[in-house]
């Protein structure tokens, strides 16, 4: 059985404000030492439930945050950056199962520690994919179902797990590792019972089967950006059409299309 592990790091127990998530503060090193332990979790986890294969995409900011040397072994590890699929490089239809470690809630949502959707809120204020708001795991499940894969697990706060479950089904596995009060406070959870929480919802997750989460096409996306320039730079995308001054949208029967599609729209708008 192999896993595919995309791990973030404001979801992590902990984190709750942005200078710890970004590399050039001086807590990241203990931010991203509260990522790996997580990640470890999960992957112990996944090989309890008969898992023999797992890859874990480092899936933050630089990409560059998880230490190979102290990750489990049994794991091997995608880093770096820029990616051809970004959070979900390496997906493909040989995975039985996918996690997301310390992903967070969508951009705007209340009581979420840091809340955006796959960029800054200056940049990205909503995402919809067929008219459902999205954030950062609504947009990787559907590539990882567009092979055919199932999320099975998705550990966070409190308000990115519900968000995850009212998407992806009531029978989705997850481990609220810490409870948001605000976007920048959190009542979290000791390192050492996150752990115990994730490596029980890891090999739980992979007890039962589940249906991966595919849309139906034609696939729409739409993407509200913050400013007006942002749009303009967008709709030089061909087949981009501008909904309003601040929304674009795009459409396509291939998802994989589609989500190659929204990075290249997300570097644009952060160009503007």
């Amino acid at each position: 059985m192999k896993i595919y592990i995309s791990a973030d790091m404001e979801g992590i127990s902990g984190i709750a404000t942005g200078d710890e998530t970004n590399p050039a503060d001086r807590e990241y090193p203990r931010a991203r030492a509260l990522m790996l332990g997580e990640v470890n979790a999960a992957i112990e986890g996944a090989l309890k439930a008969g898992a023999r294969e797992i890859v874990v995409n480092d899936s933050h900011w630089n990409m560059r945050g998880l230490m190979l040397e102290d990750l489990h072994p049994a794991a091997t590890l995608i880093s770096g950056a820029p990616k051809p699929r970004y959070m979900m490089t390496g997906i493909d239809a040989s995975f039985a199962a996918v996690f997301f470690i310390g992903y967070h809630a969508r951009a705007g949502s209340a009581n979420a520690v840091i809340d955006h959707s796959y960029a800054d809120p200056s940049v990205v204020q909503s995402i919809w994919l067929n008219g459902m708001e999205v954030g950062e795991s609504g947009v990787n499940a559907a590539l990882a179902g567009y092979y055919g894969v199932p999320v099975a697990l998705f550990t966070g706060d409190q308000t990115g797990c519900a968000q995850a479950r009212d998407l992806l089904g009531a029978d989705l596995e997850f481990a609220v590792v810490k409870e948001a009060l605000g976007r920048h406070t959190a009542n979290s959870l000791h390192p050492t019972r996150a752990h115990e929480l994730i490596r029980a919802a890891a090999a739980r997750a992979l007890t039962t089967k589940r249906a991966p989460f595919v849309l139906r096409a034609p696939i729409t996306l739409r993407l509200a950006l913050t400013r007006s320039l942002q749009a303009e730079r967008c709709a030089l995308l061909p087949g981009v059409t501008r909904v309003s001054g601040t929304v674009v949208e795009y459409a396509h029967d291939d998802y994989a299309t589609l989500f190659d599609a929204f990075q290249v729209l997300l570097v644009l708008a952060e160009s503007a």
